[in-house]
This record gives structure tokens, sequence and C-alpha cells, in this order.
């Protein structure tokens, strides 16, 4: 997990230098100019963040890398079905969602950002009684050059439980289960099974030293640094 952590957090200052130097170059012709832009936009899209109104703004396409980051995903195993991700502004799960992520909005507003909150939610228990609840909120400060990550809650008890930490790639509800909770496989490879009342990888990661006290000493610098 704090490898995956990792990777993300140190892209995520990547896409807002990317996008200073290109908006820094609208002195110099509008070619350059663009040019700039385009390295930005295709910068933030390829870490999973969405672009369309900023494309639109500087006149710039990125439509075909979105396009190809979502193609890239893994073909559908039997029984699977991939959770769609939208945004949902004003829904009941929308309000959740934020409700739940109310740090990670906070810290984007602070570097002066619109994070964009994607939710999906589908039957995580085999007898579907059960309802997952997957959010990704989207914002250059919280998304890294391993994308931008998902969190899986489940409905207990009247509020919702965090199942699934900061995953990054495409998510598939695989036909497979265990503790009657159907596996996850994370893009394309990673896949996770329920086990003590929550989700664990079954990817084994060795151990580094200092790594985790590195993550946590970053994540703090992250929320508490302004602009």
């Amino acid at each position: 997990m704090y490898c995956r952590v990792m990777r993300q957090s140190m892209g995520q200052e990547w896409g807002q230098a990317a996008l200073a130097a290109a908006l820094q170059g609208s002195g110099r012709g509008k070619g350059i100019f663009r040019a700039g832009a385009g390295l930005a936009i295709l910068g933030l899209a390829a870490s999973g963040l969405a672009v369309p109104g900023l494309a639109v703004l500087l006149g710039v396409a990125v439509a075909p890398v979105a396009q190809a980051r979502v193609r890239a995903a893994a073909p559908a195993a039997h029984g699977s079905v991939e959770v769609a991700l939208s945004s949902q502004p004003g829904s009941a799960l929308d309000r959740q969602a934020r409700d739940l992520n109310a740090d990670d909005l906070a810290t984007a507003r602070r570097h002066h950002e619109k994070p964009l909150v994607m939710i999906g939610s589908a039957p995580l228990s085999t007898n579907a009684r059960t309802m997952g609840l997957f959010v990704q909120v989207q914002s250059a400060s919280l998304c890294g050059s391993a994308g931008c990550s998902t969190d899986v809650y489940v409905q207990q008890g009247g509020g919702w439980k965090k199942v699934l930490d900061s995953v990054s790639g495409p998510i598939r509800l695989l036909g497979t289960s265990h503790g009657g909770m159907r596996d996850i496989l994370v893009d394309g490879s990673d896949r996770w099974i329920w086990r003590h009342n929550t989700y664990v990888d079954t990817l084994a990661a060795p151990d580094v030293p200092g790594l985790k006290a590195s993550v946590e000493k970053h994540q703090a610098a992250m929320r508490g640094k302004t602009p």
C-alpha cells in the first residue's frame, strides 16, 4: 500500500509544474502558449485527471489521450464487471462522498483547485445486499504519476466504512468471492479479497525500512502546504 501511495505522492506536484510552465508561456506568442498548454494538459490527463474544461479554455484537444487511458484496461474476466465512475453533483451519494473525503477536498481548495468528485456504486456481496461506494477525488494536488486514487466504502450500521484505501487504475468486480464478498481487481493485475471485514491485497510487497514514515511525512506536508 505504501509503495502505491509513494508513487502517487512523488507525482503530485508534476502536473502543477507543467501547467504553470504553460501559463507562463502565454506572453511569448500564441503558438508557444498552445504548445506549453498542450504539454501540461497531456501531463494531467496521463495522471488520470479529468481536464475537459481546461482543454476547452486553452483550445487543446486531449480527448484521444483520456480515451486511450480508458481503453488500456485489461480485458474483462469471466463474470466480472467494471465499476463506472461519474460526476453526480447534487445526488445523495455525491453528498455522502464529499463528507467522507472532506479532508482531501479541503487540501485541494487550499491549492486553489476545484476538485472533481467521481463516484460509483455496485453490490459487493454475493447476495447483492451489501452495496459498495467508490469515490475518486480528482485534482492536481491529489493525483500523481500513478493516476488518481479511488477509495471503496461499504454501508454498515447507518454509516459508511472504508474497506479499500487509495488504489489506482480501473476497478473490476470479479465473479469469484471470499467471505461472501466479491473479489476486486485493480488495474488489471492487483487482486483484492475480503478478509477480516476488509479488503486485503494478494500481492505481497516487501517492507522498505523508513518508507511508512517518509510517506506519512510527505502527506502531512501536502496537507499543510499553501501555494
